[in-house]
């Protein structure tokens, strides 16, 4: 590439020696390129639920200089026919898809993944960890599941059933998705409502004795806040929350060995 007076021409590319030329001459230099690789996040949604649920907080967190993932598990939005057909074991392999896709993206670190799960997509958060590795794991009234009828289409899980499950606390010795918690060694937050009808504190207790591996942990208290957090004011102060954690993650991990 040509320039004009007072301009040079640039080669070599990462870091390395280059020489631009200016006015006829050659000057040396050393050009330093930051890492190609920046983190990736992956957003899992809950039941009932879709990715537009996470499109605003997703945008915000891409705005760090991350590359986020949302997606929409198999029996909802344009796949809501098969609600009634969906199990367990396909929504971790929706999740194990979504993670290899975001993953595969030529400026994702796939050693610097956050995967961020509300509710079911908590659980399925939880059991991805045992299959790929995630660095940070955000959990908002994560749920749990009896292991037995893993199977059985989700929507035919007897909800008494897992209420009563939810009700008693529970080790990684009786629960496989508390299992991989206890292996797990990366960074997790975990985010609970105050008035939750469906995840009762009982869980996130399992949860949290259940990450004994962690390289941190993070609790919150939504005051106020209802399971799918229907008032704008308890979603924004989550979204700011999450950020902030994120945040805090992604400069950590940027951060000179």
């Amino acid at each position: 590439m040509e320039y004009g007076q007072g301009r040079g021409q640039a080669q070599g590319q990462g870091r390395g020696q280059v020489t631009i030329r200016v006015d006829g001459e050659q000057l040396d230099g050393t050009l330093l390129s930051p890492a190609k690789l920046i983190p990736g996040v992956l957003f899992i949604h809950g039941w009932g639920g879709t990715q537009q649920q996470d499109l605003v907080r997703a945008e915000e967190i891409a705005q760090l200089g991350c590359i986020c993932f949302t997606f929409d598990l198999r029996g909802h939005a344009r796949h809501k026919d098969e609600r009634n057909s969906v199990t367990r074991s396909d929504g971790l392999a929706d999740v194990i898809a979504a993670y290899d896709f975001l993953a595969a993206q030529d400026q994702v670190d796939p050693s610097a993944i956050a995967v961020v799960g509300t509710s079911y997509g908590g659980y399925l958060a939880a059991l991805l960890t045992a299959h790929r590795p995630v660095a940070w794991l955000a959990l908002r009234v994560p749920a749990l599941y009896p292991d037995s009828h893993w199977d059985v289409p989700k929507a035919l899980l007897s909800r008494e059933d897992i209420s009563s499950y939810r009700r008693h606390f529970r080790t990684g010795y009786q629960d496989k998705a508390l299992a991989a918690c206890e292996a797990f060694t990366g960074d997790v937050l975990i985010v609970e409502s105050e008035h939750d009808d469906y995840v009762p504190h009982t869980t996130i207790s399992s949860f949290m004795a259940a990450f004994q591996r962690s390289n941190s942990l993070s609790y919150r208290m939504l005051k106020g806040a209802d399971h799918a957090l229907r008032d704008e004011g308890h979603r924004r102060a989550y979204n700011y929350l999450l950020l902030g954690w994120i945040e805090e993650m992604v400069r950590r991990g940027r951060r000179p060995v």
